[in-house]
C-alpha cells in the first residue's frame, strides 16, 4: 500500500478513497474490495513501470523478428515468394493493391513503433519526475490505449487476403512465421499500456497546482 502523503494534498488517493477500475465507483481503500461490484482496490497498480518497462523490452525484441522474417509467402506459377512486412507491403503496391499496402504499412510499422516510443516516453518521465505536460502525456496515453484496439487490424487484412487470394486459383498467400512474431507484439503492447497506471503522471503534482 502507497504512503498518503506521497499523493498530492487534496485528492481522493490522500484521503485513502480509490475508485474501482471495473464499475468506477469511490470508496475508502483499506476495504480491500469494491462495496459495489466486489472488485479489488487498489490506489496504484503496483510496480506499474516495472512492469510496463519489461513488457515493452519484450516487444522490442520480439519485433525484431516480426520484421526480419517473412510475414507472408506468395505461390505463383510453382514460385514461391516470401516476403517481410516491408518486402509485402512493396509487393501489394506493386500488384496496385495500394489501400491493402497503405493499411499494412500503417498497422505493422507506424503504430506498432510509434506506441512503443509513446509507452517509453510515459515510463521515462514519470521515473525522471517530470512536472510539465502532464495534460499532454495523458492525452497521449489515452490515445495509445485505445490504438492498441486496432493494431491486429493488419493480421485480419492479411488472413483476408489470403483467403481472397486463395479463391483466385493462380496465386496462393500462406502467412509466414513473422506473423506468430507480430501477434505476440501486440499482444505484448497492449500488456505493456494496461499495467501502465496514469495516475502516476498526477502523483507530483505540487499542492496548489492547477491540474
Amino acid at each position: 500500500m502507497h504512503e498518503l502523503s506521497a499523493f498530492p494534498a487534496g485528492s481522493a488517493a490522500a484521503q485513502g478513497l480509490a475508485s474501482c477500475h471495473v464499475c468506477y465507483k469511490l470508496a475508502p481503500a483499506s476495504s480491500g474490495d469494491c462495496p459495489r461490484c466486489g472488485a479489488a482496490l487498489h490506489l496504484r497498480i503496483r510496480d506499474s513501470l516495472q512492469k510496463s518497462f519489461a513488457l515493452l523490452v519484450t516487444a522490442t525484441i520480439l519485433y525484431i523478428p516480426a520484421n526480419l522474417l517473412p510475414i507472408m509467402i506468395t505461390a505463383q506459377l510453382g514460385t514461391e515468394i516470401e516476403s517481410t512486412i516491408l518486402g509485402g507491403v512493396i509487393l501489394l503496391w506493386e500488384m496496385e493493391s495500394y489501400p491493402v499496402a497503405s493499411v499494412i504499412f500503417i498497422a505493422s510499422v507506424m503504430v506498432p513503433v510509434g506506441k512503443m516510443l509513446a509507452l517509453y516516453w510515459l515510463c521515462w518521465s514519470v521515473a525522471r519526475g517530470h512536472e510539465s505536460s502532464r495534460q499532454q502525456r495523458t492525452r497521449l496515453y489515452r490515445w495509445t490505449e485505445f490504438i492498441g484496439r486496432w493494431s491486429m487490424v493488419d493480421v485480419f487484412v492479411v488472413t483476408i487476403l489470403v483467403a481472397l487470394i486463395h479463391l483466385g486459383g493462380v496465386m496462393m498467400i500462406t502467412p509466414g512465421t513473422a506473423s506468430i512474431a507480430f501477434g505476440g507484439v501486440v499482444i505484448v503492447t497492449m500488456l505493456a499500456a494496461e499495467s501502465f497506471d496514469p495516475r502516476l503522471i498526477w502523483d507530483q503534482l505540487r499542492e496548489g497546482e492547477d491540474g
